[in-house]
């Protein structure tokens, strides 16, 4: 079983940045592919960033590309996603999410443990 527990989100004007962190219980943290999703009210969870177990390889979605980094400490169980020249489309709850097996996938039905969110909220 794994915890996932978020922090960092707020209100920051379009153009400002944040950083969320999504601290994980347990020690099988380093084993799991993560992921972090987005969901906006009246939508869909939508795909953000994920990474691999090793912190060796990342995806993104289109709409952050260039924008958003994704990273991890496993010494720390702690993923991050840096979030820059943030629009006011990028205006969500943050969910960060466990994959058991080691490699990421873009679809929420494939992650097995999720964070309560943190609320990212960016004002024109």
């Amino acid at each position: 079983q794994v915890q996932l527990v978020e922090s960092g989100g707020g209100l920051v004007q379009a153009g400002g940045s944040l950083r969320l962190s999504c601290a994980a219980s347990g020690r099988t943290f380093s084993t799991y592919a993560m992921g972090w999703f987005r969901q906006a009210p009246g939508k869909e969870r939508d795909f953000v960033a994920a990474i691999s177990w090793s912190g060796g390889s990342t995806l993104y979605a289109d709409s952050v590309k260039g924008r958003f980094t994704i990273s991890r400490d496993n010494a720390k169980n702690t993923v991050y996603l840096q979030l820059n020249s943030l629009k006011p489309e990028d205006t969500a709850v943050y969910y960060c999410a466990a994959r058991r097996a080691g490699w990421y996938h873009r679809s929420h039905y494939e992650y097995d443990y999720w964070g309560q969110g943190t609320q990212v909220t960016v004002s024109s």
